[in-house]
């Protein structure tokens, strides 16, 4: 590899290249100037590029008088072509924590290429500068070691996706950015048509009716490393523009697509030095929702949910006992060495329970010296609370959080709390745990639009089993679709499609869509299918999210090259920006 990168450079050796063996190597190298110090006539520089560093000496004895002034007014960040001779270090100077540590290039030749202001932050590993600063200055972040590192992290891992996918049959196909607009979840980011006034492409939030109708044009296998766009409120995992690697497979079931996703992703591990066992874990999405209280489980660790509705149904606490005879449930998680946290800490983890729906959390300490304090023990019998610690193995140092609610809110603040607990107690996380989350529900419902919607999305296949009863009951229908999971993070979905056309249209038609709405947003998808469009699934995995726990960041941002920040704005570039009237004119537009 470093043959090639010197091939047509201007250097014959990269900065991280050089080792003992190269003693007395004529070299020529270019890079920045990185620390340099003046010891008492000799001037050593470290001097950087992309594969490290190496240490140049600067003796007054060895270079021009005018190549020897250059060196004294090196700054930071200079850009230097240094033609010199590597050369053994003293034993006593030999540094073991770089990899250029033995050797140091005498230099001959100095040659400013560039020079450079002062930077706005120092170009090093760990700095304490604000996220924004950095983004804005964002080509002087990428020559930090750990950014580049995960810049190149990111490209073995897209190469070797590539070589997995084309070994198995795969065809890259690229499909359009300028789409229609569909209803796929979230805001579209919309583009004005100036030839066709008053209509408007939408960028697609995923490849989906594109590569269906490549299954319906023959392709058979085809793959994708797509740019998405989705108009949503952002997180520390997603982006306005991301990135992700797009499959889909005609003549499959639900197996051959995971079995095959398993195969790819055990290469791509193997790429960057990590084994993935295969085949990996498929767990019920009943299962994950009852232990973990959601469909992205981090499996790493325990503090699992446990349903005590009928433990509780007859305890004089009304607020349980009230929840566990209309239908809900109560469900608590065990958070062991948290038994003697003061009760203003316990009950500051209120507002997180609060902001994923509850009313209000329980909760019970058992401190490490044998009290039990709890503002609820004394509504239990005492064989009401014994089956209480018996089910939720109870120790000394343990402090349970409870939830009573209708399922889906009880999950989600439970999943919060132990996510929480988990950081705060600093419950070992080591490794990574991939696993698939399968059997998911076909259709969900959106109490704020008043309707039924699709779990994973539309195309999904519904299971034959559930076909006749979909438009009576639609809740009770499963589907076909599969999430591949991460440390706690959905790294992908997918899921067997629709292929018979008035099956799609029956989904469609319960998501509240009229024949008309069908035939204006999806009578192009309706037609391929009614053309012998074969059995298809596919997967679509989120690149910036997998490279992201790869590289053991906490934010797609530093696995990207230039990311928008959480308002959806690039400091560097200034976008999003305004325009001229004249543009808005020629697209038949006005600002408000």
């Amino acid at each position: 590899m470093a043959d090639l990168i010197n091939e047509y450079s201007m250097h014959t050796a990269t900065c991280g290249q050089l080792r003992a063996a190269d003693d007395g190597r004529e070299v020529t190298l270019t890079g920045w100037a990185w620390h340099n110090r003046d010891h008492g006539g000799l001037i050593f520089i470290d001097l950087r590029d992309r594969t490290g560093y190496t240490q140049i000496v600067v003796d007054p004895d060895c270079v021009s008088a005018e190549d020897f002034a250059k060196a004294e007014h090196v700054g930071r960040e200079d850009v230097l072509k240094i033609e010199g001779r590597v050369r053994l270090r003293a034993q006593d100077a030999v540094n073991p924590e770089m990899p250029t540590g033995e050797i140091e290039v005498l230099a001959s030749g100095i040659q400013v290429l560039n020079k450079s202001i002062t930077p706005p932050f120092a170009i090093e590993d760990g700095i304490e500068t604000d996220e924004t600063t950095r983004m804005k200055w964002r080509y002087l972040d990428l020559r930090r070691p750990e950014m580049f590192a995960n810049i190149q992290l990111r490209h073995t891992v897209m190469q070797a996706m590539r070589r997995a996918l084309d070994e198995r049959g795969f065809i890259e196909v690229e499909t359009p950015i300028l789409a229609n607009s569909t209803p796929e979840g979230a805001r579209d980011y919309i583009v004005p048509s100036r030839p066709n006034p008053g209509k408007f492409y939408a960028l697609p939030q995923s490849p989906q009716q594109f590569k269906q109708m490549l299954m319906a044009g023959g392709v058979e296998r085809y793959f994708q490393i797509a740019r998405c766009f989705r108009d949503e409120d952002l997180r520390a995992d997603r982006q306005p523009e991301f990135t992700q690697v797009d499959i889909e497979m005609s003549f499959v079931t639900e197996d051959d697509v995971m079995t095959m996703m398993e195969g790819v992703l055990h290469e791509v591990f193997a790429a960057v030095g990590l084994d993935l066992q295969v085949p990996l874990e498929r767990m019920p999405y009943k299962f994950a929702m009852d232990k973990y209280g959601c469909d992205r489980p981090d499996t790493r660790f325990g503090m699992l949910l446990h349903d005590i509705t009928d433990l509780v149904k007859n305890t004089g606490f009304k607020v349980f006992a009230n929840v566990a005879n209309s239908g809900g449930v109560v469900k608590s998680i065990n958070a062991k060495g948290a038994g003697d946290w003061s009760r203003g800490d316990v009950e500051k983890l209120a507002s997180i329970a609060e902001a994923n729906g509850a009313k209000g959390m329980a909760w019970v300490a058992f401190t490490t010296s044998g009290e039990e304090k709890s503002p609820i023990k004394k509504f239990f019998t005492d064989e009401e609370w014994n089956a209480l610690k018996v089910e939720m193995d109870v120790e000394p140092g343990d402090l349970l959080l409870f939830a009573a609610d209708e399922p889906a809110v009880a999950n989600a603040v439970l999943s919060a709390l132990r996510l929480h607990m988990a950081e705060a107690l600093d419950v070992p996380r080591e490794g990574h745990s991939l696993l698939w989350v399968v059997d998911f529900p076909m259709f969900k419902y959106d109490e704020d639009e008043k309707k039924y919607a699709a779990e994973h999305h539309p195309f999904s296949k519904v299971r034959a089993e559930d076909l006749d009863g979909m438009e009576g009951d639609p809740l009770s229908c499963g589907s076909y679709a599969y999430d591949v999971v991460m440390d706690g993070y959905e790294l992908g979905g997918g899921s067997i499609r629709i292929h018979d056309p008035e099956e799609q249209r029956r989904v469609l038609r319960v998501l509240g869509l009229t024949d008309a709405d069908i035939d204006e947003k999806f009578g192009h998808i309706i037609q391929a299918l009614s053309l012998g469009t074969p059995p298809h699934g596919g997967i679509a995995l989120g690149l910036d999210r997998l490279i992201m726990l790869l590289a053991g960041k906490d934010s797609i941002r530093d696995v990207i090259a230039f990311p928008k920040t959480s308002s959806a704005s690039d400091p560097m570039t200034g976008a999003p920006s305004e325009v001229t009237a004249r543009q808005l004119k020629e697209v038949d537009l006005r600002l408000l």
